[in-house]
């Protein structure tokens, strides 16, 4: 694919970010974040804070991939891209982990200037109308080469059937060295491009990660949030929150979010998704809860152990990736169901995120709730 000349999509959205637990209330339908910092500038952290809110029919749908993976020369990599596990010196097995290996970019398209593209599938039900839509996507600056972080706010991104169109980061941009890794997430609106385009597959490059090996590991990719409308669906809460934290530093503290002002029936149905850098298979100490009507549920599925969130996979909803690797080694992007966790009702829902043992990074987290009428 080529770059269309001139085709820059940028919005002026900007955000200020304050760490710990964050309280949002319902009002009209929103798409920006509090003011206070500018397109381009970095931040050591930026901690979760709402970027959309919404009381509607309808519901929220994600694409996603990772923009590296092992190098395919290694005769190992196609059964670790497949989820097996590596065999080790004493006869046993464990799970393959981006640490271990020699990454190089996966690159899907046929455009010679780009060396890192990979694609997912946005889709929209039937007679949905895409009302707001955002890019995340981030990576390890520092593996076996050191990439310039001048270009963390910089992607190609093409709709389907489309040529690719430079895509700016609006907002500030997380950016740290720390646990061996140099590691960034920048995010954009891509509203306009989404409800113009439909469902389909985008393709995403030039995310700037690093390739090689080293302890850290390589890491890198992108999640594609859609929020729709749809009248033939129940009315549901719908929000969107991001930052950009190191979950090392935490611990078990974790990454809290609250959010309030959200009546939901008992015996209702939601869907949380979660974007996450570094995270480990076969590391447990990682877990995903939320906390409603004074009970908390561990959120998980039979991708993802209850102990083992952040395990390099692109989970939950189904639709296509190009390629699509069982194990994303170092990427997750999942979307878990809420389930029982919903089932006595209420009016607010707390969501923690920890890590104990992955030197792991939290990106974005998204919700959609059945609403009490």
């Amino acid at each position: 694919m080529s770059v269309s000349p001139g085709l820059l999509l940028r919005r002026a959205m900007v955000g200020a970010f304050a760490l710990a637990a964050i309280w949002t209330q319902v009002g009209p339908a929103t798409a920006a974040p509090p003011a206070g910092q500018e397109p381009g500038k970095e931040s050591a952290r930026l901690a979760f804070t709402q970027r959309y809110r919404a009381l509607q029919h309808g519901g929220i749908v994600r694409a996603a991939n990772a923009s590296i993976s092992c190098r395919a020369a290694l005769g190992t990599c196609a059964g670790i891209r497949r989820g097996e596990s590596l065999v080790t010196g004493t006869g046993g097995a464990r799970a393959a982990v981006n640490g271990d290996l020699d990454m190089f970019y996966v690159d899907v398209d046929s455009d010679p200037n780009t060396y890192n593209s990979s694609r997912a599938e946005v889709r929209v039900p039937q007679g949905g109308k895409v009302s707001y839509a955002r890019l995340y996507w981030g990576g390890n600056l520092k593996v076996g080469e050191q990439k310039p972080p001048k270009d963390n706010g910089r992607v190609l991104i093409a709709e389907p059937g489309g040529q690719y169109k430079v895509l700016l980061a609006d907002s500030v941009v997380g950016h740290r060295v720390a646990h061996g890794a140099d590691a960034f997430q920048a995010s954009a609106d891509v509203t306009e491009l989404v409800r113009d385009s439909g469902s389909g597959l985008y393709t995403v490059a030039q995310v700037n990660v690093a390739m090689g090996k080293s302890a850290a590991g390589a890491w890198g990719g992108w999640t594609l949030v859609v929020a729709y409308e749809n009248a033939a669906e129940p009315l549901r809460h719908l929000a969107v929150w991001d930052g950009f934290d190191a979950l090392g530093d935490r611990k078990g503290d974790g990454t809290l979010v609250r959010l309030a002002e959200l009546k939901f029936p008992a015996g209702a149905n939601g869907r949380a998704g979660l974007v996450a850098y570094n995270g480990d298979r076969g590391s447990a100490g990682d877990s995903l809860t939320v906390s409603a009507a004074g009970r908390t549920t561990a959120l998980g599925d039979a991708a993802n152990p209850l102990d083992d969130v952040l395990n390099s996979t692109i989970g939950g909803a189904v639709s296509e990736r190009v390629p699509a690797y069982a194990n994303t080694l170092g990427y997750d992007s999942d979307v878990f169901e809420l389930g029982t966790a919903l089932r006595r009702g209420g009016d607010q829902l707390a969501f923690r995120l920890v890590c104990q043992r992955d030197a792991a990074w939290a990106g974005a987290l998204f919700v959609a709730v059945d609403a009490r009428q």
